[in-house]
């Protein structure tokens, strides 16, 4: 029987599937002041806390989703390489 390390690429997908994502880098460039406490949460849960910040995320539906819903206080754009 033979014994596998749990993060072992050879049995775990996600090193295949990480370098095929499509990635997307965010920036927050608006205030929370003024926005809905739902509004503050996703920006949150995107990674985002000053303005100014930059995160690199994949290309999600769950994503995509959420930048949507705080579109007018975000700079998206498409990232050709893996950073």
């Amino acid at each position: 029987m033979a014994h596998t390390q749990a993060g072992d690429p050879a049995t775990d997908g996600s090193a295949r599937t990480k370098a095929k994502t499509p990635r997307i880098r965010v920036r927050l460039t608006g205030s929370e002041i003024g926005s809905t406490t739902r509004q503050r949460q996703t920006i949150r849960g995107l990674g985002l806390r000053k303005i100014g910040e930059e995160r690199v995320l994949p290309k999600t539906p769950a994503v995509l989703g959420m930048l949507e819903k705080v579109a007018h206080l975000l700079e998206v754009e498409e990232t050709k390489d893996a950073d």
